[in-house]
């Protein structure tokens, strides 16, 4: 029997690659919604279309008549990635983070609460549970949430919503929670790409503050190794933490990828903080790894220079 997949927010960085590893890791068929914003790119799914177990559809998850049309059948499962997710940009206008971020959420649960999929998974993000403190223990599943910017706000909002279906639906729900994602395919704007791309133009880095903001860091590919554990034996109601063990500071990170692209720390260039910047995330996976036997599999050392390899390839 097939088993048909909506996946949102496709053609993304954490989503395609998602869908890059369902086709090459399952028997999935998958049908791709996603906006087409500035953080998609068509060439991330290009390759994809060569299956005949993908299609696309432009889609504003925000927009409930536009989303009717991609349920033309019952979905084993939705996958939600779709997200606004740049803090900068949250920060200048919050308005189409809680469009897409809150309204696209409860849109997707009243198509699982009207039987148009069997199930949910709700991908969300470590900075709903706010900053801590350089002594603090790794957030848990158990941590309260404490979002300290626009786009965190949305997301943890969206979780809640997905809580509440939950609670009052019994809806069969799952909430995952990861660290920062690097990795081919990533937009332009952000962290580790940016700093890729200018080092490749001799250009200056920025970086904020004192560079002293601690990430813990996970290759996209294991993040996507765990939702797919979560997809087939998640239960529903729980929530998963999904960490990569690498806690770098911002300057660590930038040092690292200097050293491999034989640059010198001359390309620094320290710039005002921005408002509402954590200190530090850090996440205790524990939990996924106990219950669904996921560990990371790539170190920090090896994904930045396959993420150095595949920026080069393209840019």
């Amino acid at each position: 029997m097939k088993r048909h997949l909506l996946v949102t927010g496709g053609a993304g960085f954490i989503g395609s690659n998602f869908i890059s590893y369902l086709l090459e890791n399952s028997s999935y068929l998958i049908t791709n919604v996603d906006s087409l914003t500035y953080a998609a790119n068509d060439r991330n799914t290009e390759v994809f279309n060569k299956s005949g177990r993908y299609r696309s559809m432009k889609i504003d998850i925000g927009n409930k008549k536009e989303l009717e049309a991609a349920f033309d059948q019952e979905y084993e499962a939705i996958i939600n990635f779709a997200a606004e997710s740049h803090v900068d940009r949250s920060i200048d206008d919050a308005t189409l983070f809680l469009h897409t971020n809150i309204l696209g959420t409860f849109n997707l649960l009243e198509a699982v609460r009207s039987g148009k999929a069997k199930k949910m998974i709700q991908i969300s993000t470590d900075e709903v549970y706010g900053s801590l403190e350089s002594s603090e223990p790794p957030f848990s599943e158990d941590t309260p949430l404490s979002p300290n910017n626009p786009y965190s706000a949305s997301k943890a909002s969206a979780d809640l919503l997905v809580r509440s279906f939950f609670r009052t639906h019994q809806l069969p729900l799952i909430i995952t929670r990861c660290s920062n994602n690097y990795g081919p395919r990533q937009h332009e704007e952000k962290f580790i790409p940016k700093t890729i791309k200018n080092l490749m133009l001799n250009k200056k880095v920025p970086l904020y503050g004192d560079g002293m903001n601690i990430r813990d860091w996970i290759y996209v590919t294991d993040h996507c190794h765990a939702v797919y554990l979560v997809l087939e034996k998640g239960v529903p109601g729980e929530i998963y933490n999904i960490g990569g063990h690498e806690e770098k500071t911002n300057l660590e990170v930038v040092n690292t990828i200097l050293n491999k692209m034989n640059k010198n720390e001359t390309l620094i260039k320290f710039v005002m903080d921005r408002k509402g910047h954590d200190r530090r995330y850090g996440m205790n996976s524990a939990k996924i790894t106990r219950e669904l036997g996921w560990i990371p599999q790539v170190t920090f050392e090896d994904g930045i220079q396959r993420t150095i390899d595949w920026y080069k390839s393209i840019l």
